[in-house]
């Protein structure tokens, strides 16, 4: 490699030219970058919805969700499918392994759909429809529709043809949902004991309705001459023209529909309502497809937002309510600063140093070329410039100056001892570049189990080791090309001359010296002490809280609300809107939405939802988590309304909106089994400390009136059971009769029984089923109602009943004595082997990483001895430079300890990066002193004295590169701190502690096991390589 630094020292144009094309690429690159919150790494995920107003959740259950589920359950690479059956509606979630491509998923998705039809029922309003979105993610862009003038139906018409269309077209938008559904559709409202006065049943009303509304082609007269189009008033769409519709005549006289019913123009479902702060409003959702650069998708739809509110009347309002992006941007913008700043201080660490401006600039030019050369990379490799990515990069800036820094310092000391600057850098590039090759080949090696991490967790690491990985090894290139080649040209004066008086790093350096030689004279202790570090670091990782990722502030937060299970809708909305009404009273919130009723994201009538503005970072002075514990106060004193908050997480691996953080399910062969266990583990677990806001989703005690057919009474009057279960479905099922068509939309008609007719179990003594004589009987002729309770909503996972249970952890509590606390709780009560306990989403993920961790460490170590065994053709002094770890992973795990954090998996990556970085101290001395025990003869305890004094500058300043390069990411502010603040803990911690003890644990080391390696480095084996590898002996 020494030729190679030649060639570039003695060409200077052509390096310069080179290492410029390096950093034109990198600008360039860098401008064509996307920029994404993290790296695009998401399970692909399809929700299949399937509507059904007016039927209950067992009957949805049986009759919609079993068949769908027989068939999507055959998916290949389906890796979890989850269901849920309410009132009306069935919401099937699939998620499918990371390798399975999303467009062939939604193939699959489509067959099985195709499949499962003729096993659906007949009279279903639309067929199941599937969308590519992940029901946990929250909208990345919430717009509030509204207006003074015009009624809530109009409005969302006006949204649904002229706005909601168009958004779902742009690419990357996964779902456009329209909160607060207020449909628009034309109302029949029946009265029912009217209706059976003359003679007639509901479903005589429904035929008639239908026979009358038709729009069906009707063909066309072809002349000799002319040609004719027939069309006619088949279809009629006004309040009018229904009131005067002829359902029958009475003794001659017409019966219209308007004797019997109130026709209005409506809603289609009344039973959806939406609000923007406390205004009603029509709440366009936008959500991305799993995958999509969230950036990217919201630059387009605020690129078509003012194009859209221009087609809308001036009486409409469209407000963005709320854009996720703002953090994201926020976050990113941050990162960027600290990376600048971390790259201001490595350069002014090595100007304390150097006290040369020239020699202070020959390493600093690395900092950028590396960085900016890198994302040329990251831009050929599809990568985004995200956290992550900008993490790696931040953390890179201690890195790659470290090469540079040892190139320098090597040949300032030649210069130092004489040479010209030409000679001193042929020498210093020809001595050093082995020892650089190592230290990068090793640290880069550290990177490689990053690349072998399990899951989505895996995928997201690849791409920060990746770019971390190839900004060290184009430092690599940087310091054995352009670094020599500077210093022939610019270390025009000796750093430090033989004259000059000694200054501070001499005084320093010598008093070192003599501390070395004390702990050198007492070998055994300090071979204790290593000893005892290596103890106290398995201590410490036992001792330390393990979690999966730290809490972000994204300055929004989610909020699942739930009213008792019989609560009505009208209930729901005053204490929704009562709770809003409170939360708003808060000087943190800035804005809020919220909705209710069934539409796929709530399930059932009593539970609804809000998503919670903060002001932007900026201009706020306190965290989500203040503001949060703030609101649960203000949402205690709202009766009759639970509530339960969570931030909305930009690092989120769940599939499933819960009410708390972490779940957990159950699973059973029975609801039964369920109903009982679920109730004992939710006692239990509200007894453990290290949780809070324990929840379950099992709602088993809804009201319900049972109609009990009496078959032989009905079979007597001629009464079929499937025209009770008809005029039932008429009365109260909102049924959708009739379709009317329009060249822009589609509304429906909407039979039903006056609601001031149908408000308790009274109204079903005025209902009326018809009879073979053609005379209708009351409903009580032929059946008894009985109430009684029943579920609300029934969940299934893998097609058998399930369960979910979800928490949030205790203050100061971790995420791993959480999962300690659940797993003894059910042992404790004893839950039967025949229910399944799994863990969901995030907690799962956590499990899964606790056992990688260590392996991840240890992989981490095992690459690195076998990549400097490989270096050193020695099996002996990989150990010296390895037994620098422990003292740096004790740093690490203190710095967590002392400042109360977790060892999370950003501080897992931040272990396996110090493993990398503090062996360079190990590689330098070792290095060093081999070449003196070869070459010049000396004596091991000599060698590596002689080679702790001479490297100890370097060693020093590459440390401090490193530690200022990460000190940016420790005192991270604003928004996605908690993401970096880890990683920078960990790094700072670590250096310092290895820093002081590798200085004088590593000489001990060295001389311990060379009495191991016996002769492997004698001069007699030397020249004999010597003469095999050039027959002459002129090696």
């Amino acid at each position: 490699m020494n030729s190679m630094s030649r060639l570039f020292i003695l060409r200077p144009v052509a390096t310069s030219l080179l290492m410029l094309a390096l950093l034109v690429a990198g600008v360039l690159a860098w401008r064509l970058l996307p920029v994404a919150a993290l790296p695009q790494v998401e399970y692909p995920i399809i929700q299949v919805f399937t509507f059904h107003p007016g039927a209950g959740p067992d009957v949805t259950a049986r009759t919609i969700t079993a068949p769908l589920e027989r068939r999507l359950g055959q998916i290949p690479g389906l890796k979890q499918m989850a269901s849920t059956s309410s009132g009306g509606a069935s919401v099937i979630t699939l998620q499918f392994a990371l390798e399975v491509d999303l467009g062939v998923a939604e193939q699959e998705v489509q067959a099985a759909l195709n499949a499962a039809d003729s096993l659906l029922p007949n009279d279903l309003p639309t067929p199941p429809i599937y969308r590519k979105v992940n029901p946990a993610d929250a909208p990345i862009m919430t717009l509030a529709i509204s207006s003074e003038s015009l009624p809530l139906p109009e409005v969302h018409d006006l949204v649904d043809t002229r706005m909601a269309q168009k958004l779902a077209q742009l690419s990357g938008v996964g779902l456009v949902s329209l909160a607060g559904g207020q449909r628009p559709a034309l109302r029949i409202q029946i009265n029912p004991t009217a209706v059976a006065a003359y003679g007639l049943s509901l479903n005589e009303i429904r035929s008639a309705i239908a026979a009358t509304n038709v729009n069906q082609p009707k063909g066309s007269f072809d002349g000799p001459n002319r040609t004719t189009l027939l069309d006619a008033n088949d279809q009629i769409r006004s309040v009018k023209d229904y009131e005067k519709l002829i359902i029958a005549y009475q003794e001659g006289a017409p019966l219209r529909l308007g004797d019997v019913a109130k026709i209005s123009d409506g809603a289609e479902d009344r039973f959806l309502a939406a609000w923007a702060n406390s205004q009603s409003a029509v709440l366009l959702n936008i959500q991305k497809q799993p995958g999509a650069n969230v950036i990217d998708v919201a630059d387009r739809v605020r690129a078509l937002l003012p194009q859209l509110s221009a087609t809308m009347p001036t009486a409409v309002d469209v407000t963005v309510l709320s854009d996720r992006t703002d953090s994201i941007r926020a976050s990113v913008r941050d990162v960027q600063k600290e990376l600048l700043f971390a790259i201001g201080l490595v350069v002014l660490v090595t100007f304390a140093f150097l006290r040369s401006v020239p020699a202070t600039i020959i390493p600093s030019i690395a900092v950028p070329l590396s960085l900016v050369g890198t994302f040329a990379f990251m831009y050929l490799a599809e990568f985004s410039i995200n956290n992550l990515s900008l993490m790696a990069l931040t953390i890179a800036t201690g890195f790659v100056v470290d090469d540079a820094i040892v190139m320098l310092e090597n040949i300032a000391r030649h210069r130092e001892e004489g040479d010209t600057p030409m000679a001193a850098a042929l020498k210093g590039a020809k001595e050093i570049g082995f020892t650089l090759i190592s230290l990068t080949l090793s640290l880069i090696a550290v990177l490689i189990p990053l690349l072998f991490m399990a899951d989505v967790v895996g995928r997201m690491f690849h791409e920060f080791a990746v770019t971390l990985a190839v900004a060290i090894a184009i430092s690599l290139v940087v310091s054995l090309t352009l670094t020599p080649m500077m210093c022939a040209r610019m270390l025009r004066e000796p750093l430090q001359s033989e004259d000059s008086a000694p200054g501070a790093m001499d005084r320093f350096i010598a008093r070192y010296g003599e501390m070395l030689d004390w702990v050198l004279a007492r070998q055994p202790a300090a071979m204790m002490a290593m000893l005892a570090t290596i103890l106290l670091t398995v201590l410490l990782y036992f001792a330390v809280d393990k979690d999966f990722f730290p809490v972000q502030d994204s300055g929004v937060i989610q909020v699942v609300t739930e009213a008792p299970q019989n609560t009505s809708f009208a209930a729901m909305s005053r204490r929704q809107q009562a709770l809003a009404a409170a939360l708003l009273e808060d000087p943190g919130v800035s804005s809020l939405s919220s909705f209710i009723g069934v539409d796929g994201s709530n399930t059932t009538l009593n539970s609804g939802r809000m998503f919670i503005n903060l002001p932007a970072h900026h201009d706020r002075s306190e965290s989500v988590f203040d503001v949060m514990a703030r609101l649960r106060e203000r949402a205690d004193d709202v009766a009759g309304i639970e509530a339960w908050f969570q931030p909305v997480q930009e690092l989120s691996i769940e599939d499933q909106i819960t009410r708390t953080q972490y779940r957990f399910t159950l699973t059973a062969a029975s609801t039964a089994e369920l109903a009982e266990w679920v109730p004992k583990l939710m006692a239990a677990l509200q007894q453990r400390s290290e949780l809070v806001d324990v929840a379950s989703d099992l709602q088993q005690q809804g009201e319900e009136a049972y109609i009990n057919i009496d078959r032989d009474a009905a079979a007597r009057l001629g009464v079929s059971v499937s025209s009770i279960a008809d005029t039932l479905q008429n009365a109260y099922g909102q049924r959708q009769i009739a379709t009317l068509f329009t060249q822009s939309n589609q509304y429906r008609v909407v039979l039903e029984v006056d609601p001031v007719q149908s408000s308790g179990l009274a109204a079903l003594n005025n209902l009326y089923v018809p009879t073979a004589s053609g005379v209708p009987t009351p409903l009580n002729s032929v059946a008894t109602v009985e109430q009684r309770s029943a579920a609300l909503l029934i969940n299934h996972q893998g097609q058998f009943p399930a369960a979910t249970l979800s928490f949030n952890l205790a203050d100061g509590a971790s995420l791993g004595e959480a999962v300690k606390a659940i797993e003894a709780a059910q042992l404790e009560i004893g839950l039967p082997l025949g229910i399944e306990s799994r863990f969901q989403g995030a907690a799962e993920a956590f499990r899964a990483s606790l056992s990688n961790t260590l392996w991840l460490v240890l992989a981490a170590v095992a690459t690195m001895y076998v990549v400097l065994g490989v270096l050193y053709e020695s099996t002996i002094h990989p150990i010296t430079i390895l037994s620098t770890l422990p003292s740096a992973t004790v740093g690490a795990l203190l710095a967590l300890l002392m400042t109360g954090r977790s060892l999370d998996m950003i501080a897992v990556i931040g272990v396996v990066l110090l493993i990398g970085l503090v062996k360079k101290n190990g590689i330098m001395m070792v290095d060093f002193a081999l070449d003196a025990q070869r070459n010049q003869g000396m004596s091991p305890r000599e060698a590596i004295h002689r080679a702790a004094l001479l490297r100890f500058r370097p060693i020093l300043m590459t440390t401090l590169a490193a530690l200022f390069g990460a000190l940016p990411l420790m005192l991270a502010g604003g928004s996605g701190a908690e993401l970096r603040q880890p990683l920078g803990l960990v790094m700072v911690g670590g250096l310092l502690v290895s820093q002081v003890l590798t200085l004088f644990t590593t000489p001990v080391v060295y001389l311990f096991f060379d009495r191991f390696s016996g002769e492997e480095y004698s001069g007699s084996d030397l020249n004999l390589n010597d003469d095999v590898d050039s027959p002459s002996g002129n090696a």
